[in-house]
């Protein structure tokens, strides 16, 4: 996910090495290192896809993906789930629209019919219904607290007492003090300082034993009727490593 902004592309542009990048003129693969390195490109998706399934994502479930961007894991996900199960938003039309036709192709679209919203406000309420998961990677690593606060109080109105947020974040010695998206270059956190917007939002978090690429820090969100569940979820993932090794 990434905020529309002239600056903004300039600078992911100079991160790709393509001078005066504009979406309307992007070269081949460009959605894929608009997300991040192209070479996790694939290693992040299956994380991600592995972490839900195992904290109990089945092909019933709602999800909802925040900062879909070009499909990275949502073409796994919009596969995995039932039609019409998968919704993702992101502010960047384009970036879907290469993703679907690259990514997931017209007859799985046709097929599982997903979701998409192109706010960017983090308006998590626009689809007009609840989720079992939300996962969030590697959107809080560039946001400002407020646009953390906005995403977490949407997010509870669309949560019911089982559902799980995924989410992941920087974590650092000191807290980011700017107001505006941060991009390419990543934010930090503390752990007090993220877990208190959770807080503020009226829910609970809990962080998570799972390796990210990146370095990204790993938290699960819930309401807090679902505490004693976030409680045991870090030993529900040990379980299946120890199951699997």
């Amino acid at each position: 996910m990434q905020i529309r902004g002239t600056g903004l592309r300039l600078r992911v542009a100079n991160a790709l090495h393509i001078p005066g990048f504009i979406p309307w003129l992007r070269p081949a693969g460009a959605h894929r290192y608009y997300v991040g390195p192209a070479e996790y490109y694939d290693l992040v998706a299956a994380g991600q896809f592995n972490l839900l399934t195992m904290l109990g994502l089945r092909e019933d479930h709602t999800l909802l993906d925040v900062g879909c961007g070009s499909l990275r894991a949502g073409r796994l996900f919009i596969t995995y789930l039932l039609p019409g199960r998968y919704h993702g938003i992101e502010p960047n039309r384009w970036l879907v629209q290469v993703g679907l036709r690259k990514e997931v192709g017209r007859s799985m679209r046709r097929l599982k019919r997903p979701n998409f919203s192109y706010d960017d406000g983090f308006t998590l309420t626009t689809f007009g219904h609840q989720f079992d998961f939300i996962v969030a990677q590697s959107i809080f690593t560039h946001a400002a607290a407020g646009q953390i606060g906005r995403c977490l109080s949407e997010s509870k109105r669309v949560m019911h007492a089982e559902s799980l947020f995924l989410a992941t974040f920087l974590e650092g010695d000191e807290n980011y003090a700017g107001s505006d998206w941060s991009y390419p270059d990543g934010v930090y956190y503390t752990r007090p300082f993220m877990f208190s917007l959770v807080s503020e939002a009226g829910l609970i978090a809990r962080p998570l034993s799972w390796q990210q690429a990146g370095g990204q820090t790993w938290i699960a969100i819930a309401q807090p009727e679902a505490e004693e569940r976030l409680a045991t979820l870090d030993q529900q993932l040990r379980a299946h490593v120890l199951d699997d090794s």
